[in-house]
């Protein structure tokens, strides 16, 4: 499935941003904002996989945006669209610091230290009286003027970020991350700085990362450490994996199909988790290329029936 233009991208926004309109049962809504929410983390996860690396880190980011959130609303009482600009910017000059040190490494070891990260500021969270300790934060509420709007308003801040990583994919600077993906070595003799790269590509993933972590602050309105454990990037990881990862479509079309079977799952009482990690298993499985690459292996097919 080839990537859609920009006309396809702005009319799909729309209808989105159309369709939240029309949701009146707060169930519903509550649904459609860990869709969008989760589809802005898992395309941020995949931004970093076009460089080559897995980054669990993206569940500590996550959480750094949503405490940064906290804090600001909270405590600081600064108003909604500067909390919601400070968890992004944050998240995004912690990742610079923490991308310098850690991106010199590669692969397993890489994704070690990500998920050693994320439970290290986890627990930082949970022995913190500031932030509420192990009870978390509690009181993060968007402006009254949102009220009836918050999912069209989350839905639109995502796919403005979603989209700005897909410009950013489709740019040189995208390409860029495909060769040092593809041979660093061959990059780096070209005399490309490869360690600025991957700090400046790990930056932007983070700072959509903080932003969804500050969403999903004003969508709950309370946040604790256990929201952001590794299992956050697990998540993510299942949307890209399921949805297909060849196609930034791939973690959307994930997003949606994983958060409405969890949705049902939690119907499901004990059995719950079971439900879930198999529809996870079966879909890798049987779609090693993800959904977008079932839809665009027929789409495929179709085209050379019809030569």
């Amino acid at each position: 499935m080839h990537d859609l233009k920009l006309s396809y991208w702005l009319g799909g926004i729309v209808l989105a941003l159309a369709a939240t309109l029309l949701i009146h049962d707060a169930y519903i809504a509550s649904v459609v904002n860990l869709i969008a929410i989760a589809a802005l983390t898992a395309v941020s996860l995949r931004f970093v996989m076009l460089m080559g690396e897995l980054n669990f880190a993206t569940a500590a980011f996550v959480g750094i945006g949503a405490y940064t959130t906290g804090v600001a609303v909270t405590i600081l009482n600064w108003p909604f669209l500067i909390a919601l600009l400070a968890s992004g910017v944050v998240a995004g000059l912690v990742s610079i610091a923490f991308g310098y040190i850690t991106l010199r490494t590669k692969g397993p070891y890489f994704l070690l230290i990500g998920f050693a990260f994320t439970e290290a500021i986890r627990i930082l969270y949970s022995k913190s009286t500031t932030l509420g300790g192990t009870s978390g934060m509690v009181g993060i509420f968007p402006p009254v003027a949102l009220d009836g709007w918050t999912p069209t308003f989350i839905v639109a801040t995502s796919a403005l970020l979603i989209l700005s990583l897909y410009t950013l994919e489709r740019s040189d600077f995208g390409k860029i991350l495909i060769a040092i993906r593809d041979n660093e070595n061959v990059a780096r003799t070209v005399g490309l700085n490869i360690l600025l790269v991957k700090i400046a590509c790990f930056a932007a993933a983070s700072f959509a990362a903080g932003v969804a972590g500050s969403l999903h602050a004003f969508a709950n309105n309370v946040i604790s450490p256990g929201d952001f454990s590794f299992l956050v990037a697990a998540f993510a990881l299942a949307y890209v994996k399921v949805g297909g990862e060849n196609n930034i479509l791939g973690p959307l079309i994930g997003a949606v199909v994983l958060v409405v079977l969890g949705s049902y799952a939690l119907g499901l009482g004990g059995q719950e988790h079971i439900f879930y990690g198999a529809a996870i298993m079966l879909a890798v499985l049987l779609l090693p290329h993800g959904i977008t690459g079932l839809l665009g292996g027929r789409r495929a097919q179709t085209t050379g029936k019809g030569h």
